[in-house]
């Protein structure tokens, strides 16, 4: 069950930064801006995509690389609470942003320093939840070859 979670969390993430984009382009303000400044964005997305493949292989009994360090039931609750806690910051994140929210840099048009809200308590509170993700995912779904992601910072 908790594998379940980890991959739901996951398709929560992609929903939230999607809608958020949507909404603002409705608005008229071009969120999407990734890739644009920088070209080597784009070396991303096959590891995100084969990351994103072991948490859905994991939970789905799919074929995954490597080996299982442990399987604690005790700890994959304890990723569970740091999965949904890091949503919450997500979510506050994203609604303290407001109009500011940028996938990638906007140097035509930056927002303005955003300090209200989940920024109160964190410079950027989405790497935060990212972090939070990230870990209660590897304490979920404990293959070694998450551990490489946790520590290539990916």
């Amino acid at each position: 069950m908790q594998g379940y979670f980890a991959a739901a969390t996951i398709i929560l993430l992609m929903f939230m930064v999607i809608s958020r984009i949507y909404l603002l382009r409705k608005t008229g303000i071009k969120a999407m801006k990734f890739g644009e400044t920088d070209k080597k964005d784009f070396l991303i997305p096959p590891f995100a995509l084969f990351y994103f493949y072991i948490v859905f292989a994991s939970a789905f009994d799919l074929p995954v690389p490597g080996k299982l360090l442990f399987k604690n039931e005790i700890i994959s609750w304890i990723g569970i609470m740091l999965c949904a806690f890091g949503l919450i910051l997500f979510m506050l994140g994203l609604i303290s942003f407001g109009k500011s929210f940028r996938v990638g840099i906007d140097e035509d048009r930056p927002g303005t320093l955003v300090t209200t809200g989940a920024f109160a308590f964190s410079r950027n509170p989405l790497y935060t939840a990212f972090g939070l993700i990230l870990t209660g995912i590897f304490l979920v779904l404990p293959n070694w070859i998450l551990l490489i992601y946790l520590f290539a910072g990916i």
